[in-house]
């Protein structure tokens, strides 16, 4: 059994002064060919630049890694292979052939990508409230009964303290794992 593919960002190779019809073309193609559960984003890295021109100064977008756009996808073989049929596309950054697949970039290396250009990871909405009462939906403690101590709002987490042997004990659980009651 395959284990769980995760999403995660890839570099891939495009001609040079083609990104954005790159990011075009494979948008639609993501669209036409339903692939949304795959295919996540699509950046083409830019940045602000101040220039002078005929002695005035003008702010200008450009490009970070021109011939590159990065792709945040789930590897699969269909994923795999839209993204590289995609007109213009020359291949992926870290794979060694044509039928080998993509390295994905490290987390840090797209957290700081992404912080350059002003993008931040999406965070999951909070939906708790401290005090509240909650039930952990999953893992060794599934359907114990807490109360909302603590949020973690960097972590993604909340601290919940259950009811255990008659002792209150402290969890530090991900949002997704607790429901309200």
């Amino acid at each position: 059994m395959e284990k769980e593919m995760e999403k995660r960002w890839y570099v891939v190779h495009t001609y040079s002064g083609y990104e954005n019809k790159v990011k075009a073309n494979l948008e639609k193609r993501v669209e036409s060919m339903g692939m949304e559960d795959k295919i996540f984003r699509v950046l083409v890295p830019m940045e602000e630049e101040v220039v002078n021109k005929d002695g005035k100064q003008k702010i200008v977008m450009r490009k970070v890694y021109p011939g590159y756009v990065l792709v945040e996808m789930v590897q699969t073989d269909d994923s795999w292979y839209v993204v590289r049929n995609t007109p213009g596309v020359t291949g992926f950054v870290g794979s060694t052939g044509s039928g080998s697949k993509p390295t994905p970039l490290l987390p840090d290396e797209v957290e700081g990508i992404l912080r350059h250009m002003g993008i931040d990871e999406p965070k999951p909405k909070i939906e708790f409230d401290l005090r509240e009462t909650v039930r952990v939906k999953v893992g060794p403690f599934a359907n114990f009964v807490g109360t909302v101590e603590e949020i973690l709002l960097d972590k993604s987490k909340l601290k919940v303290h259950v009811n255990m042997f008659g002792r209150e004990t402290p969890l530090e659980l991900d949002y997704t794992q607790v429901e309200k009651i």
